[in-house]
């Protein structure tokens, strides 16, 4: 078992998708989506733009791998399709890639499309640079509401479990197990805070 820690620096409920009763990372992250397996754990942590330094926004357990094709056909995942002129829930779906034929890669409009809806090369090079996402049944969201992490796994043997924002996995096991430990110390699994860019959103 390994666990993967990054910060989440913007945090719309897009990466990871926390909706709909099951978390999915389907974009960003992708050396993590690349290197992850089944059983292994993803943990992101809160950013100071939000100043949620040493917070804990959500964490999950990969439970399931699918290719984007996989995903976007999957009657289980349609409700992750990206819909902006729905809910705030809608229009951060991550179900955004699939191919047609020998046009390539179709990335629907959403939150990494350009505004005018066209599809952002940039985003569809860097996602499509694992084309794996990540699927977890039991796993936490927080949003901008998680716990602080308490003091001992930010000094573990010199490790610090959300230093930086690009992301980490050579976690000692003693270090990942207690962690896992405390993560399911918290209380039952499931959607537990609106994601922290929400609320400037809503005003």
């Amino acid at each position: 078992m390994k666990l993967f820690s990054y910060v989440v620096r913007y945090d719309f409920g897009f990466a990871p998708n926390p909706f709909h009763c099951i978390c999915t990372l389907a974009t960003c992250k992708p050396g993590i989506r690349r290197a992850a397996t089944v059983g292994d754990w993803i943990i992101g942590t809160g950013s100071a733009d939000y100043d949620l330094t040493g917070q804990v926004v959500y964490a999950m357990e990969v439970s399931e791998i699918l290719s984007y094709d996989e995903y976007w056909y999957d009657q289980r995942f349609l409700a992750k399709r990206p819909n902006l002129r729905g809910s705030l829930i809608q229009a951060f779906g991550d179900n955004i890639y699939h191919r047609q034929g020998p046009k390539g890669w179709i990335q629907m409009n959403s939150r990494h499309s350009f505004a005018n809806g066209q599809p952002n090369p940039d985003h569809i090079k860097r996602d499509t640079g694992a084309r794996r996402v990540l699927i977890a049944d039991e796993f936490w969201y927080w949003g901008g509401t998680g716990p602080k992490i308490p003091g001992r796994f930010r000094r573990w043997d010199g490790h610090d479990i959300c230093q930086l924002r690009s992301y980490k996995y050579k976690f000692p096991p003693s270090m990942v197990e207690n962690f896992v430990e405390w993560i399911r110390s918290q209380g039952e699994p499931g959607f537990l805070g609106d994601p922290a860019g929400f609320l400037s959103m809503r005003g």
